[in-house]
């Protein structure tokens, strides 16, 4: 016996259940086995291997020969090309290879079976992969340049997550941007990576700047990110000569000196205070 012959269950025609089936221009179809079951349902978790077995009918007069295949999720088939002769059914046996990195929640398959003129039937496959839904991510990368904030975002969850974007940008004289949260025009798959752009055009020419990007979304991710940057007229202060290069450099020392007075301001509270710093419990305030 041929391993087609092994791997196939001929039955009568007339045995059939009257189950819903997918029938090709050829009038063969195909249907999960059994009867009853007008679609595929299997249910499991990452890195499990799941069973069944697709039936090809072949009411004609005469044989039919198809190749099956599958896209959506990887699906083994016992035999790839089957033969089937007329009046009689094929049940096929293949298998469910759930991947490891699978994120929990509902999956579609698709089942193909075509014959050798290029004829098909399909049936769908259902997968429900078992695990805790977990929404996650972070913000990594900020930088400016120029007219630009340039940012990565990373699912570091097992859901799609669609992001909420919020920047706020302070400058030594105030607030310079604030742009409250809006939903980016994005679809973040778990574990996948997406590098963004926001446009700054109206930027500060002559500033010390703070910045902060804030992304949520929905079941609880969040992360903010911080950065700070300076923006100087360098082809302004090689046009104007020695104001401009002083003018710019007591700019910087100005900023350096603020936050060598911050540093030493919170040395100061730390020495006055030292029990706000002797133990860190985690507990919620």
């Amino acid at each position: 016996m041929s391993s087609t012959a092994r791997v196939l269950c001929l039955s009568l025609l007339a045995l059939l259940a009257a189950a819903p089936t997918a029938t090709a221009a050829g009038g063969w179809a195909v249907a999960p086995a059994g009867g009853g079951r007008p679609t595929f349902y299997a249910e499991g978790e990452p890195g499990t291997t799941l069973q069944d077995a697709l039936s090809v009918t072949n009411p004609t007069t005469h044989p039919v020969t198809v190749r099956l295949h599958a896209t959506g999720i990887p699906i083994t088939f016992a035999d790839t090309g089957v033969g089937v002769p007329a009046r009689t059914r094929a049940d096929i046996p293949f298998t469910v290879n759930v991947p490891t990195t699978a994120t929990p929640g509902d999956h579609t398959a698709t089942i193909t079976a075509r014959d050798t003129k290029g004829r098909e039937s399909t049936v769908r496959l259902q997968l429900h992969v078992r695990g805790p839904a977990l929404s996650a991510l972070t913000v990594e990368h900020v930088a400016v340049h120029g007219d630009r904030i340039t940012y990565d975002l990373v699912n570091r969850g097992t859901t799609p997550l669609t992001p909420n974007l919020a920047v706020h940008a302070t400058g030594l004289f105030g607030t310079l941007l604030n742009r409250t949260p809006r939903t980016l025009p994005v679809q973040l798959p778990p574990g996948e990576r997406l590098k963004l752009t926001e446009p700054w055009p109206d930027h500060p020419t002559l500033d010390a700047v703070d910045l902060r990007l804030t992304v949520t979304a929905t079941g609880g991710a969040h992360d903010t990110a911080n950065v700070s940057t300076r923006f100087v007229p360098w082809g302004a202060v090689a046009g104007t000569g020695f104001l401009a290069t002083a003018g710019a450099a007591l700019l910087l020392v100005r900023l350096r000196l603020r936050r060598r007075r911050r540093r030493t301001d919170d040395d100061d509270a730390t020495a006055e205070h030292p029990y706000t710093q002797t133990e860190l419990t985690g507990a919620a305030m």
